[in-house]
């Protein structure tokens, strides 16, 4: 049974589908990142990423293990805060090594991002603790 007033998570999610501030954020880390590029005089390309790849699929496996179920959300935001914790490794990790580089735009750049990605995080974590675990529980 779902929580009154639907799932805040996928409310979440649904809200998003019009253009957010997540997705507006998303365009300035990649905008940031191709300045960095500029920085060390490198050409961006895209790559798949495998760790982020896995993590969606266990996304996917809640979504089909809890679905209807009150754990559904919880799994969700579990899911989602993974890929945060994965990006805040990797933007932590590329403004050290910039640092040690002398790269000093690029270090203010991943500063911003990973601030930005710190933030979202902690929002999920707010979410989680404030609303999404409760429902769960009371269930």
């Amino acid at each position: 049974m779902a929580p009154p007033g639907g799932s805040s998570a996928r409310k979440s999610v649904a809200c998003s589908a019009k253009r957010s501030p997540l997705e507006t954020e998303t365009e300035e880390h990649v905008a940031r990142l191709e300045k960095v590029f500029e920085e060390i005089g490198e050409t961006p390309r895209g790559k798949t990423c495998d760790a982020i790849m896995g993590i969606i699929e266990e996304g996917q496996e809640v979504m089909k293990e809890f679905r209807g179920a009150p754990a559904l959300d919880t799994g969700l935001l579990a899911a989602a805060q993974a890929v945060e914790h994965y990006e805040i490794a990797r933007y932590g990790t590329l403004k050290t090594w910039a640092a040690e580089l002398g790269l000093k735009q690029s270090v203010k750049l991943l500063e911003a991002t990973l601030a930005e990605e710190k933030k979202t995080d902690e929002a999920l974590t707010e979410l989680a603790e404030s609303e999404v675990n409760h429902h769960a529980q009371a269930a």
